[in-house]
């Protein structure tokens, strides 16, 4: 009775599956099986619409950034007298005769005094109306300093000596426009150089920390919580009054960048640290010391690669921080001074709330700041959300 019940129990249970062959799944799956990590970074991060946008407008930046000679249309410190505090050009496509045209131009202004404060302010005159032509030729420069060239990206023609402010213009005239594109190469840059030192000295000792361990790993843990516990902007006091006074304001900022960046590689270190931990009981870890590696060759040769997408990921939400500190601290007086132009330098012009009541286009460097702030905790988030392909 009991060997007829284990029978037809036996019998009852439906046999295993075999697993199957790669050919036999369907396309998608099996291009997910037989991908690399890059390529599954690259997919989930292609998913991200938003971080892809931020990529895009990333990299639009830094193209205006590179190219900011050729895409101003006016030499950033020309001083103009006659035109102050010129509001935004309107940009339109009825021409003077009130005629459309696919052509875009902008009229021409009108000062007007006003009787009682005395203050000159401008108009759009539609009886004057100026093409915009693209390539046109302009104010003279030279291209990343090398490169004699007079062409721009858009301007009034060679003829025109009309005043052309699409942006309007500062207190002397200047084009705010033309003063924005230039600031955009001093603010990224200067993110570009701080997040560069910060990651090579993270890794370094973020990695010593968690390979070694030991007494390493107590000094290097001790430092970065001295480090920490540092404020930044009496920092910045000190370091502003320390360095020598002969230096041009460029050289000053750029030496205060390179020391903060000393001291800014702590997060990144002890996140390396963790990683580290995690990995150095690994097998490839033990082959590679096996085989007679030094420890400079595990860490930069076996161990950063294997996390490399986080650590890109960390560097793109890094960047944001290094131009913020950058305009804040310009802002305040204590970063870059003129005649180098940052967006923080530009926003010094609106630390009057009066000023930017009557001429609210001088704070438009800080909407600049905004979009790329955005734009990179965009693709930050995209970046890091890519970096485990594998999670759904």
């Amino acid at each position: 009775m009991n060997e007829n019940i284990a029978k037809a129990t036996v019998s009852t249970v439906p046999p295993t599956p075999a697993p199957l062959a790669p050919e036999d799944l369907p396309s998608s799956e099996a291009r997910i099986l037989v991908a690399s990590p890059r390529q599954l970074m690259w997919w989930r991060f292609r998913r991200h619409r938003i971080a892809v946008v931020g990529t895009i407008v990333v990299i639009l930046f830094y193209l205006v950034a590179i190219f900011c000679e050729f895409i101003a249309p006016a030499n950033p410190d020309t001083i103009d007298g006659a035109h102050k505090y010129v509001p935004p050009q309107q940009i339109s496509f009825i021409d003077a005769n009130g005629n459309f045209t696919f052509r875009p131009g902008v009229y021409g202004l009108s000062p007007h005094r006003d009787p009682v404060t005395l203050r000159l302010s401008y108009t759009s005159d539609p009886k004057q109306w100026y093409p915009i032509y693209f390539f046109s030729t302009g104010p003279d420069y030279k291209l990343w300093g090398l490169i004699p060239s007079n062409v721009h990206l858009i301007g009034l023609g060679p003829n025109s000596d009309q005043p052309f402010f699409l942006l309007g213009s500062d207190r002397l005239g200047r084009d705010m426009l033309s003063r924005i594109v230039y600031a955009a190469r001093i603010s990224l840059s200067i993110g570009l150089v701080g997040v560069t030192l910060s990651l090579i000295l993270g890794i370094i000792l973020g990695g010593i920390s968690g390979l070694y361990g030991g007494t390493a790993d107590i000094i290097i843990q001790r430092v970065i919580e001295f480090l920490r516990s540092m404020p930044t902007i009496p920092l910045w006091l000190a370091l502003a009054a320390a360095l020598p006074p002969q230096w041009s304001p460029l050289y000053v900022y750029f030496g205060i960048t390179c020391i903060l960046s000393l001291i800014g590689w702590t997060r990144l270190a002890r996140e390396v640290r963790g990683r580290f931990i995690a990995l150095r009981e690994e097998d490839f870890v033990l082959a590679a010391r096996l085989c007679g590696s030094s420890q400079m060759r595990i860490i930069w040769r076996h161990m950063v690669p294997s996390f490399l997408s986080h650590i890109i990921a960390v560097i793109t939400l890094a960047i944001p921080g290094m131009i913020l500190s950058e305009t804040a601290l310009s802002f305040l007086g204590l970063g870059l001074r003129p005649p180098v132009i940052s967006w923080g330098v530009l926003l010094q012009d609106a630390q009057n709330v009066q000023t930017v009541a009557i001429y609210p286009w001088l704070l438009l460097p800080g909407v600049a700041v905004v979009i790329v702030i955005l734009a990179f905790n965009f693709m930050g988030d995209g970046l890091r959300d890519a970096a485990d392909p594998y999670g759904r």
